[in-house]
This record gives C-alpha cells, structure tokens and sequence, in this order.
C-alpha cells in the first residue's frame, strides 16, 4: 500500500513537472528593465517577465563577445551544444526569421566554448535564445526551441 501511494505521487509529480516544462519551454519573455518591461510582471498586459533572469536588465553584449556583428534592428543570439537535437529546429527557425525580416542577424554560439558569457548569462539549458536590440541590449529571453511566430512577435513586426 505505501508503495503504490509513493509511486502514485511520484507520477503525479512528474506529470506537473512536465506540463509546467511543455507550457514554458521556448517562451521568449521579456528581461526586466528592458524594453519596458515592469517588476510587477507585466509588460503591454499581457507578456510575463522572466524574474531569474532579473541581473540582466541593462545587459548588453558586444560585438566581439559574440564573435559577430550585431543586427541593425535586432540579432537573435542562439546558445546550442553538440547533442542538442532542439537547437537544430532552433538554428533553422531563427535563420528564416534573420532571412526574412531585414536589420535582424542570427548568431549561434557554441555554449560549451563560451563558459564566460554562459556563466554570466545564466545559461542553463539549450537552446537559449536571447533577443537584443539594435544596441545589444538583450529584452527577450527564452530556453527550450521557440516557435518562429513567437520570435516574429517578439521583434514586434508585422509579417504579411
């Protein structure tokens, strides 16, 4: 009897897990401090800010950090590793986006050969996409693969 109670829990543990993953996973949410977004969560009504990413409101990355130049309107910094199947979803997704919307760059970088700017940025998984702006300010974060109509929205531009 205790057994089937422990495992019943732990299944029910794992399914919350997951849904709660499935329903976060590749969300691109707003930095706090940046592009407007508010310390109550909120940003135009309804885009939820990421408050473990709080120490990077203001942060910005140089060209040089990222081994590329940054796009004129936005550059799309994605963080993959070898063994990632999502980040190649992920390195296409965002190379369409960069190809079809102008001023907007894509940059991959391998996290496993950028441990100074992972550590600093709090990358725990991949893929991590980070959105910046023209000036490399990062205003978007998500983990996991996030659809291409997310990144459009995130750029904030009106595809026909």
């Amino acid at each position: 009897m205790t057994g089937a109670l422990v495992a019943l829990g732990v299944l029910l543990a794992a399914t919350v897990f997951g849904l709660v993953r499935r329903r976060r996973d590749g969300v691109l949410r707003a930095v706090p401090g940046a592009g407007g977004a508010t310390r109550d969560g909120r940003k135009d009504g309804d885009v939820q800010v990421d408050e473990q990413v709080g120490e990077q409101a203001g942060e910005t990355l140089r060209p040089d950090e990222l081994g590329a130049e940054l796009g004129a309107k936005a550059t799309l910094v994605q963080f993959s590793s070898a063994f990632c199947a999502p980040c190649r979803t992920t390195r296409r997704v965002l190379g369409e986006v960069a190809g079809m919307v102008d001023g907007v760059a894509h940059v991959e970088l391998d996290a496993e050969a950028h441990l100074e700017l992972v550590r600093r940025l709090n990358v725990v998984r991949t893929p991590t996409v980070l959105v910046l702006d023209g000036a490399g300010r990062i205003v978007r974060r998500a983990a996991g693969a996030p659809r291409k109509a997310d990144v459009i929205a995130a750029l904030g531009v009106a595809i026909p």
